[in-house]
């Protein structure tokens, strides 16, 4: 998730990140993200049921949730869809297409 964090700040975005749900929860309470990234194998409740909770409140479930994973398995993509990701990117990302795509989402995101 550095790695991403460092291309999106180069890329002109205001980057907060967690290290955990506690963390994750912790800092949503104080801003409203364009996007949130999350990771799957996130330390505490795992990314998926912390995306679960985030889109069935009010306050987030407009919010873009891209899944991010360096696990990829069989059935992983559906379960972060089923879970109410809007998005997922497998590690390692390409680091080339990986700004238009977060940008893709953030516009999505605009025009609805």
């Amino acid at each position: 998730m550095e790695l991403m964090a460092d291309i999106l700040g180069t890329e002109g975005y205001l980057i907060y990140q967690a290290f955990n749900s506690e963390e994750a929860l912790t800092l949503l309470r104080k801003i409203r993200p364009d996007l949130i990234l999350m990771d799957i194998q996130l330390p505490g409740m795992d990314g998926l049921t912390l995306t679960r909770l985030l889109k069935g409140r009010d306050d987030f479930k407009n919010t873009p949730i891209v899944a991010v994973t360096a696990h990829t398995m069989k059935g992983d993509r559906e379960k972060a869809f089923q879970a109410g990701c809007d998005g997922y990117i497998p590690k390692p990302i390409d680091v080339k297409v990986f700004p238009s795509v977060i940008e893709s989402f953030i516009s999505k995101r605009g025009a609805a």
